[in-house]
């Protein structure tokens, strides 16, 4: 009698384990990838046409630098010096949208500066005392006709002296990182004002992040008080998608241009920006025309450059595995195409979702990006439950 009542006790003990272990749910499934935290665009680096003379520096926000030339220690570079000068008032007054700003009134001293700087043959503008002027329309006058004498009232105006006003240039500066500018006057007349093409495109990208600038620096023209209409002394505006920044002319600093230019690759829209820097020539337009010419050389280069490339095929790039050994290859859906050029290293992330104990044919298990470019990995087989034999032996 007791060999039976132990028989069933031992049949419903293993029963119910049975039970336990067909019912327990299934562990989640764990994924990999073969994916690089970067990868390289075959090919060889580009050769750009870089000034012989001089120095330049390019970069395409989003991608990275293409490249410079020249390198050397820091040089004169003429009225580029105003792209600090309306970094620093928009910082600390800055404007939005449309505002005018607050008004300032030209002084006798305002007036007698302009006079001073006539004989020079400096750029500027003509100015009365008592005239009425807002921050915006002199930030318009500084830029476009790159007056020397509405630098030194905005100077004036924001930090009481020029002295001063070149002291909070200098900091802007450091704040940047721009290890190689220093800057002596707020209009960059003087020769003792310098930098690199390095140091202004970096600038040059802070600056096109307010607005109010980038709206400023792409206009042909403007109306102020007094003198009426002013002209951009900018003549790539307009070509080769160039919207800005800063021209920049004298003996000592040659021709000189900071520049941010649209390049439309496939369905996207790049900003380049650049600098050239420190061109030959016996006078201002000829210094001008020669820096134009470069910059012109260097974007065409970059339309032919800057193209489409597979980074990754919808080829297998990790794997699916679950508990009990089943597995799944995980592909991109689609072939990452990225814009780039030759020689460019390229961050790429992966990022992957834990999937559940079963996957799906096609599910959605994660997605990688590159540049800009995002695509969904994939599961390729289904996987379905375990077998009846795992389910009773498993430990886990």
């Amino acid at each position: 009698m007791l060999p039976l009542v132990l028989t069933l006790v031992l049949v419903a003990l293993l029963g119910s384990g049975v039970a336990v272990q067909l019912t327990r749910d299934l562990p989640s499934a764990s994924i990999t990838t073969s994916i690089p935290a970067s990868m390289r665009i075959p090919g060889e680096a580009p050769s750009l046409p870089w000034p012989g003379t001089g120095s330049a520096e390019l970069m395409i926000e989003g991608l990275g630098r293409v490249g410079g030339s020249g390198g050397g220690p820091a040089e004169p570079i003429g009225s580029v010096a105003k792209v600090m000068t309306a970094y620093v008032i928009l910082k600390e007054h800055p404007l939005d949208g449309s505002e005018q700003g607050p008004t300032l009134t030209v002084t006798d001293a305002d007036v007698a500066d302009y006079n001073a700087r006539i004989p020079s043959g400096q750029s500027l503008v003509r100015v009365v005392a008592g005239e009425k002027i807002t921050e915006r329309q002199a930030l318009e006058a500084l830029m476009l006709p790159s007056a020397n004498n509405i630098a030194h009232q905005l100077a004036v105006w924001d930090a009481g002296s020029e002295s001063a006003f070149v002291d909070k240039m200098n900091a802007a500066a450091e704040d940047l990182g721009l290890t190689d500018t220093h800057y002596t006057d707020p209009s960059g007349f003087l020769p003792s004002t310098v930098s690199t093409a390095a140091d202004q495109v970096t600038l040059a990208r802070a600056a096109l992040k307010m607005p109010v600038f980038a709206t400023i620096v792409a206009l042909p023209e403007a109306t102020i008080p007094v003198v009426g209409r002013i002209r951009n002394y900018n003549d790539l505006l307009g070509v080769d998608g160039v919207f800005g920044i800063k021209t920049g002319s004298t003996d000592e600093a040659g021709g000189n241009l900071v520049f941010a230019s649209r390049l439309k690759v496939g369905e996207r829209t790049l900003t380049v920006v650049g600098a050239v820097f420190n061109q030959p020539g016996a006078h201002t337009p000829e210094q001008l025309a020669a820096v134009n010419k470069v910059v012109r050389l260097l974007l065409a280069a970059l339309r032919e450059t800057v193209q489409e490339f597979t980074l990754l095929t919808a080829e297998p790039a990790g794997r699916i595995r679950t508990a009990w050994d089943a597995t799944s290859d995980v592909v991109p859906a689609a072939p990452l195409k990225v814009v780039g050029w030759p020689g460019l290293t390229v961050p790429v992330q992966a990022v992957t979702a834990v999937p559940g104990p079963l996957v799906g044919a096609g599910e959605v298990v994660g997605s990688v990006e590159a540049a800009g470019s995002r695509v969904e990995l994939r599961a390729v087989e289904a996987i379905a439950d375990p077998p009846l034999w795992w389910r009773l032996i498993r430990r886990s």
